[in-house]
C-alpha cells in the first residue's frame, strides 16, 4: 500500500500539510482537521450554489473594471465547473463547521483559485482575486438563499404540480364511486371518492403557494454586504451586479435585499421557508395516512382501494403486501418536521450582524426541499396512480352505514333518527328497512332520501 504524499501550504497561521492530489488549501485543510465531527459534507445543491456565486461575482468585478477579462474568464470556468459538481470530492468540510460558514467560502475560494491559476499558468488568489468584494458573512447566506430558492423553483415546484396533476385526474377518475365518509376514524355520512381525492389536490396546491410566496423573500439576497452590512471594501455596484448575473444564469429572479444588514445578521426567511416545508410535510403525511387506512386489509380492514404491490411486506408472513411508499413518505415528512425544528433553533442564533448557524440551516433546510420533492413524484407515481378501487367493499359498507339516517333529521327529526340508527346498527340491518318500519316512510321517499349519490351533493333532502 502505497503511503498518502503531502504538500506543504502556507496561509497566515503558518504551515499546513494538505494532500498532494488535492485542489484545496491550507484554510480548507485546518477545517478539515478541526472539525471530524459527523462525516456529512455540505450538501450538493449548496456547493453548486457557490459556484455560481462565484462566477457572478467574477462576472460582475470585470464588468465593474476591478478585475481583468482573462482573469474572470478563467475564474469562471472553474467556478461553473464547480457548480455543476466536476470538483464535489475537493468540498470535504463537515456541516458541523464554523457557525459563519467560512470554511466552506474559503474551500470555494482555493479550489477556484487552483483551478483558474493552471489554466492561467499564472497565481489566482483566493482572497484577493476569487473573493473579491466579497465576504463568507454575505456570501454563504446568499449561496443559502440561492440554493434553496433552485431547489424549490426546479424541483420542490414542479414535482408538486405533477403531484396535484396526479390526484387530479385520480379524483375526476373516482368522482362516480360513493364511499362512507369518516370523522374521528368513525362511520358518517358518505363522500364520493372524488371529492375526497380533491382534498389532497386543494392541500398540495395551497402549499406551492405558500411555497411561491416565501420564494419572493428567498430571491432577495444580502451580497454586497460584505462583513458586516455596510459593505465595506466592495464597489457598491458589486451587490445588484451579483444578483442580475445569478438571476440571468438560474432564471430565478434574485435580487439584491433590501436590508443587508436583516440579511446577514438574520435567517427569517429560511425559517419561513421551513415552516412552509414543514407544512407541506404535514399535508404529505395525511394524504399517505389515508390512502395507508384506505389499503388497510385486505380482510380485517377497510379495504377500499388496492395500492400498486411493490415489494413482499414480510420476511415471516409470506403473501403479506405492505403500503411501503405511503410508509416512506410519512419517515420523510417526519424528518422534515424535525428539520424544521432545528432551523428554528439556528434562526435564533443571529447574534448583532451575523448568524453563526448557517451551515446547519443550509444542510437541514436543502434537505427538507429533497426529500419532498422525491416524496411528492414518488406518491404521485407510485402510489396515487395506480391504485385500484374495491367498489364492492365500499359498497357494501355504504349499505349498512346507520349514518346514513342523518338525512332523515328534517323529516323525521334528530331524537327519531337517532332511535332508527341504534336499532339499525344492534340488529345489523339496513338503514332503509328500519325506517321504514318505525317513520312510516315509503319505499319511494327512503329511496330518495337516503340515495348516497344525491347525499353526497349536500342540501336539505325534506
Amino acid at each position: 500500500m502505497s503511503k498518502k504524499k503531502f504538500r506543504t501550504v502556507q496561509d497566515s497561521m503558518g504551515n499546513v500539510e494538505v494532500p498532494e492530489e488535492a485542489l484545496w488549501g491550507a484554510q480548507t485543510q485546518r477545517a478539515v482537521n478541526n472539525f471530524p465531527i459527523s462525516g456529512i459534507a455540505m450538501p450538493r445543491e449548496f456547493i453548486s450554489a457557490l459556484g455560481l456565486v462565484k462566477w457572478a461575482a467574477a462576472g460582475a468585478n470585470a464588468e465593474l473594471g476591478l478585475m481583468t477579462s482573462d482573469t474572470a474568464v478563467a475564474i469562471q470556468q472553474a467556478a461553473l465547473r464547480v457548480a455543476a459538481g466536476e470538483f464535489d470530492e475537493h468540498f470535504p468540510i463537515d456541516v458541523f463547521q464554523t457557525g459563519s460558514g467560512t470554511s466552506s467560502n474559503m474551500n470555494a475560494n482555493e479550489v477556484i483559485a487552483a483551478l483558474a491559476s493552471s489554466d492561467l499558468e499564472r497565481e489566482v488568489h483566493a482572497n484577493d482575486d476569487i473573493n473579491m468584494c466579497q465576504s463568507s458573512n454575505d456570501v454563504i447566506p446568499s449561496c443559502v438563499h440561492v440554493s434553496a430558492a433552485n431547489g424549490i423553483s426546479n424541483g420542490l415546484l414542479p414535482a408538486l404540480e405533477h403531484l396535484g396533476n396526479v390526484i387530479d385526474k385520480k379524483a375526476r377518475e373516482m368522482d362516480s364511486v360513493i364511499k362512507t365518509g369518516r370523522t374521528h376514524l368513525m362511520d358518517a355520512m358518505p363522500v364520493s371518492m372524488g371529492q375526497e381525492l380533491d382534498g389532497w389536490r386543494s392541500q398540495v396546491e395551497q402549499g406551492a403557494n405558500r411555497l411561491g410566496d416565501s420564494l419572493k423573500r428567498l430571491c432577495a439576497l444580502p451580497q454586497g454586504g460584505t462583513a458586516v452590512g455596510t459593505g465595506i471594501n466592495a464597489h457598491p455596484k458589486f451587490g445588484p451586479k451579483v444578483c442580475q448575473l445569478l438571476a440571468e444564469q438560474t432564471g430565478v429572479p434574485f435580487a439584491q435585499a433590501e436590508s443587508l444588514f436583516a440579511g446577514l445578521s438574520s435567517q427569517d426567511v429560511t425559517l419561513e421557508v421551513s415552516g412552509q416545508l414543514r407544512v407541506l410535510a404535514v399535508s404529505l403525511t395525511k394524504i399517505a395516512n389515508d390512502l395507508r387506512w384506505m389499503n388497510s386489509g385486505p380482510l380485517a380492514g377497510l379495504a377500499e382501494i388496492e395500492l400498486p404491490a411493490l415489494q413482499p411486506g414480510s420476511s415471516i408472513m409470506p403473501g403479506k403486501v405492505n403500503p411501503v411508499v405511503p410508509e416512506a413518505v410519512v419517515m420523510a415528512c417526519a424528518q422534515v418536521v424535525g428539520n424544521d425544528a432545528t432551523v428554528a433553533i439556528a434562526a435564533q442564533s443571529g447574534n448583532f450582524q451575523l448568524n453563526v448557524m448557517l451551515p446547519v440551516v443550509a444542510h437541514n433546510l436543502l434537505q427538507s426541499i429533497s426529500i419532498l420533492t422525491s416524496s411528492a413524484r414518488i406518491l404521485a407515481d407510485s402510489a396515487i396512480s395506480g391504485f385500484t378501487v374495491n367498489e364492492n367493499n365500499i359498497n357494501e359498507m355504504l349499505g349498512r352505514n346507520p349514518i346514513l339516517v342523518t338525512a332523515l333529521n328534517p323529516v323525521i327529526g334528530y331524537e327519531k333518527s337517532a332511535e332508527i340508527a341504534k336499532k339499525a346498527y344492534a340488529e345489523g340491518r339496513p338503514i332503509k328497512d328500519v325506517a321504514k318500519e318505525e317513520a312510516g316512510l315509503t319505499d319511494e321517499e327512503l329511496d330518495r332520501l337516503l340515495d348516497p349519490s344525491d347525499l353526497v351533493k349536500g342540501g336539505i333532502k325534506a
